[in-house]
């Protein structure tokens, strides 16, 4: 019968699977053009960067481009000042958002709703405006040029509380209802019953994450002024400040460098995103 079925789809059906099938290849295609760009251009010879009309592959591979923007900024503290305020800013960002959004979901509190409703009031507040105050209390406080610095004015998350709480409220309440009757208290019950049921939220909140804070720029920049405490997207900005001195292609390969991570860990979890999605979809 389905195959029948199949058989005797009209000729409309295929049209309109073929449109969208040429609409999304077409948007595959103006989406990774930029990168294929990115990546030819760091390996071209300078002669082959100026050429017009432009070549999309040069004669000859230059891997050295990337040895000399390497060579241009000290990339390797870069990379260690990044992985460290962005993985320690990560997990403190969602441990937060996973306890109150646990809390506004689960445990009953007086005015918990105006609280949530104030909570989510602060989405609304650009965070540009708590850069001077944050600062100077920084400062105060002699974190300028620390990991701390970077990371601590930026590990509350009212979008992962309010991502979280939506899920935690659709677990069904028999479920929590089975952990308090085995004895266990609401620390507990989120460990081992609200959070593994969330895996896949919690996965797509710690990409989104991830990516944010390895891409700060404002925030890095600000808050450190020694070379040695930079983090990448900063030292970028330094290469493209002495763009004049070594050329686009190398430019392009100290782009590709801030790149890379963001696209492995990106493919590493992107089983998390697509399942994160789908379960926004059903339940949201």
């Amino acid at each position: 019968m389905r195959r029948a079925a199949i058989k005797h789809r009209p000729l409309k059906w295929y049209a309109g699977r073929t449109f969208i099938h040429a609409i999304l290849m077409l948007a595959t295609i103006i989406i990774g053009l930029p990168f294929l760009w990115m990546l030819t251009t760091a390996i071209k010879s300078p002669a082959e960067v100026a050429m017009f009309p432009p070549i999309w592959w040069p004669e000859t591979v230059r891997w050295d481009n990337f040895v000399k923007a390497w060579n241009t900024a000290p990339f390797g503290r870069f990379y260690i000042n990044s992985i460290v305020t962005s993985v320690s800013g990560v997990f403190l960002e969602v441990a937060i958002a996973a306890l109150s959004a646990y809390a506004f979901a689960r445990i009953r509190f007086k005015y918990r709703d105006f609280f949530f409703l104030v909570m989510l009031a602060a989405m609304m507040i650009p965070g540009q405006i708590a850069l001077i105050p944050n600062y100077v209390i920084l400062a105060k406080l002699k974190w300028i040029n620390t990991y701390q610095g970077i990371v601590i004015p930026h590990v509350s998350s009212v979008f992962g509380a309010f991502l979280l709480r939506q899920y935690f409220l659709s677990v069904p309440s028999s479920l929590y209802d089975a952990a308090e009757i085995d004895g266990l208290g609401h620390l507990k019950t989120m460990f081992y019953v609200a959070l593994p049921l969330a895996r896949p939220v919690l996965g797509t909140l710690v990409l989104y994450l991830f990516i944010s804070k390895w891409n700060s720029y404002l925030w890095p920049l600000i808050v450190t002024t020694k070379q040695h405490m930079r983090t990448l997207p900063v030292g970028l900005a330094m290469v493209r400040s002495a763009e004049y001195s070594i050329g686009p292609e190398h430019l392009m390969a100290a782009s590709i460098f801030v790149l890379v991570p963001v696209l492995v860990v990106y493919f590493i979890a992107q089983k998390q995103l697509i399942e994160g999605i789908a379960a926004g979809a059903v339940k949201g």
